[in-house]
C-alpha cells in the first residue's frame, strides 16, 4: 500500500543557511514537525506495520525560482521527523528519494510512504 501526503512548503528559517535566532529557529522546527505528524496521521488510517519505509519526496516550489535541492533536503528534516512520529518508524529506516515538480501555489511536499523491499532493507543495515 501506497499513501500520499501533501505537506507545507518547509519554512525558510528551518534552512541551514538562515541566520536566525535558535528559538525563531526552534518554533519553525516544532511547527513544521506537528503539522507532518498531524498530517500523516490524518492521511494513512492505520499506523502501517513497517519495518523500513520507502520515502518518495517532489518539492513543489511556490514560484519558478530556483531552489537548491540539498537545501530543501534539510528543510525537510523536521518533516521527516514528523512523518517518523506519526508512523512510528525511526527516520534512519527511511530509503528517501527527492524530485523537483512544478510550482504550486504557496508551495508543497508531495510525500509518498510505502513499505520498502526486503532486499533494500538488507542493504541499508
Amino acid at each position: 500500500m501506497t499513501y500520499a501526503i501533501d505537506l507545507p512548503w518547509p519554512d525558510k528559517d528551518l534552512s541551514q543557511n538562515a541566520r536566525v535566532h535558535w528559538s525563531r529557529r526552534a518554533k519553525a522546527v516544532k511547527a513544521a514537525r506537528t503539522a507532518a505528524s498531524w498530517l500523516v496521521r490524518a492521511g494513512i488510517p492505520r499506523r502501517p506495520d513497517w519495518k523500513a519505509v520507502a520515502l518518495s519526496v517532489v518539492f513543489h516550489p511556490p514560484n519558478r525560482r530556483r531552489f537548491d535541492r540539498d537545501g530543501l533536503i534539510g528543510r525537510m528534516k523536521a518533516l521527516q521527523d514528523g512523518i517518523a512520529d506519526a508512523i512510528g518508524v525511526d527516520d534512519r529506516h527511511f530509503i528517501p528519494t527527492y524530485a523537483m515538480g512544478e510550482p504550486v501555489k504557496g508551495g508543497l511536499v508531495r510525500v509518498s510512504l510505502s513499505q520498502a523491499h526486503p532486499v533494500i532493507v538488507e542493504s541499508v543495515k
